[in-house]
């Protein structure tokens, strides 16, 4: 049988088979013999930017996988147009059965370069990308969630006094950024930030909203700290402050329209963030089928126990169940659909759930040995409840759900009906 919870090669294009054959080699042979002989590194607390030794990224960089959404020009790999998402879906499952701390630092460079691609001017993809595929450590952000909002904006609550806190003004030529943003994926270690800003209090959040490309060294930015997670370790969540930081005019990415830009940034991700965490559940599945086939209890290997077996399928229905909504979602996606953004939605509440209780059911069927840190079962465990938030709260996305399927009828969330 193919194994549970992928897409069956025979389902997925040359283009397609060929880039999780890559992955697979990348993962079976670099990283996950890296995280099994190192249980305790992603634990250290003194310097979280030296958690993950550098021959991490630069073997996938050697193997093609960090230069994904880079166009071809610059020597990144682009994908093909009509089945963009769908390749990164799998591509990402792939990585974060490996590890997802390392499969969410390398999908934020993926979805931020396709931002750039299609945002950016020339002259600044040319200065940008050239940096990055010189270095296999430039590792990019995305800041928009702050202290006082976050995935609470996206019903959206599109009124002034929701606006974002950080703010953007205009002066000689020059923006100056003013705020704080927190819980941002690659946040502590970025090379480059593409920072959201209010930029015309006079309005909501959808049309007074405007990105910026701020690089790292540019005044004014200070990396505050390292936000350490339960799980999902090996991406360096960080909080950044923005006090007098100045960028020209040229590094304006959208206008008072920068949520709506970002179009090709969030969409995708949704489907990235439920692939992600499917790959934790294929991880946590693969190790628990050897496990429960080798481990004796009672005169008999456990899975002839009728108890553990009822837990295998279970694992294996809602891995399927996943991946088949995964790709319809992606689909979706690829070929713009009406009902694409329910479906996103859809995949990230139903997969954080779903992989939540696989990975309950793995170190249960472990025993003991599910809570030992050297048999890296509870790492699957942690890694998978991270997902209840990412993205949007499962609460939050489920209300947009409800606003895509009932326009007409659901509510606003904020305002007057």
């Amino acid at each position: 049988m193919d194994r549970v919870g992928q897409i069956p090669d025979r389902h997925l294009s040359d283009e397609q088979r060929m880039m999780r054959e890559t992955c697979q080699r990348y993962v079976d042979a670099v990283l996950r013999p890296f995280i099994a002989d190192n249980r305790e590194r992603e634990w250290t607390f003194t310097d979280p930017a030296h958690r993950l030794p550098p021959g991490i990224l630069e073997e996938a960089d050697k193997a093609g996988i960090r230069t994904l959404g880079v166009p071809e020009e610059y020597g990144g790999i682009s994908l093909d147009p009509a089945t963009e998402a769908q390749t990164f879906s799998i591509i990402a499952t792939e990585i974060s059965r490996g590890d997802t701390g390392l499969a969410d630092k390398l999908v934020q460079n993926w979805k931020i370069a396709i931002l750039l691609r299609e945002l950016a001017p020339k002259h600044l993809q040319d200065e940008l990308f050239t940096a990055y595929m010189a270095d296999p450590q430039y590792l990019m952000a995305h800041c928009l969630t702050e202290p006082r909002g976050a995935s609470d904006r996206w019903l959206p609550y599109n009124v002034p006094e929701a606006a974002m806190a950080t703010r953007a003004v205009h002066e000689d030529g020059y923006w100056r950024i003013d705020g704080r943003k927190q819980f941002i994926s690659n946040g502590y270690d970025a090379s480059l930030y593409i920072v959201y800003a209010n930029t015309d209090p006079s309005v909501g959040i959808i049309d007074g909203t405007s990105s910026f490309i701020v690089p790292r060294d540019t005044p004014g930015l200070e990396v505050t700290r390292c936000n350490e997670t339960v799980g999902g370790r090996y991406m360096n969540n960080g909080e950044i402050v923005f006090e007098d930081c100045r960028v020209p005019d040229d590094h304006l990415l959208a206008h008072n329209n920068a949520m709506r830009a970002a179009r090709t940034y969030f969409r995708p991700g949704k489907i990235i963030v439920a692939a992600k965490n499917l790959g934790v559940g294929i991880a946590a599945f693969d190790d628990t089928a050897t496990f429960v086939q080798e481990r004796v209890q009672g005169g008999k290997v456990i899975i002839k126990h009728q108890a553990v077996a009822i837990r295998i399928a279970a694992m294996a229905m809602k891995l399927e169940a996943v991946s088949a909504l995964l790709q319809r979602a992606a689909i979706a996606v690829d070929h713009d659909e009406p009902d694409a953004g329910a479906l996103c939605d859809m995949v990230k509440v139903f997969a954080s759930q779903e992989i939540l209780q696989v990975c309950q059911h793995a170190v249960e069927l472990h025993g003991g040995y599910g809570a030992m840190l050297e048999m890296g079962i509870e790492k699957y465990l942690r890694d998978a409840s991270v997902y209840l938030h990412v993205d949007a709260t499962s609460d939050v996305a489920s209300f947009k759900i409800v606003k895509e399927l009932f326009p007409a009828t659901a509510g606003t969330y904020a305002g007057s009906e």
